[in-house]
C-alpha cells in the first residue's frame, strides 16, 4: 500500500489518497472486522425462541408498518 498524503500549509496531514485496490481491501477488512464483532456479540446473547405463527405475525406487522407487501419481496 502506497498512500499519498495531502497536507496543509504547515505540513500537517489532512487527507490521504489511496488506489482503488487498496481502498477496496481496507473496506473488505473493515467489513470482516465488523462481522466478527457482531458474531462475538451474538454469541454472548441468550437465545430465545417463539412459535412460528408468532414470528410470522411479527414479520407481517413490520411489513405493513414499512409499507411493504409480501409481493414486494
Amino acid at each position: 500500500m502506497k498512500p499519498q498524503f495531502i497536507t496543509d500549509d504547515q505540513g500537517k496531514r489532512t487527507g490521504v489518497i489511496l488506489s482503488i485496490k487498496d481502498y477496496n481491501k481496507l473496506i473488505d477488512e473493515l467489513d470482516e472486522a465488523h462481522t466478527v464483532k457482531l458474531y462475538d456479540t451474538a454469541k454472548t446473547e441468550k437465545l430465545t425462541f417463539q412459535p412460528l405463527e408468532a414470528a410470522l405475525t411479527r414479520v407481517d406487522a413490520k411489513r405493513r408498518k414499512s409499507g411493504l407487501s409480501s409481493s414486494d419481496q
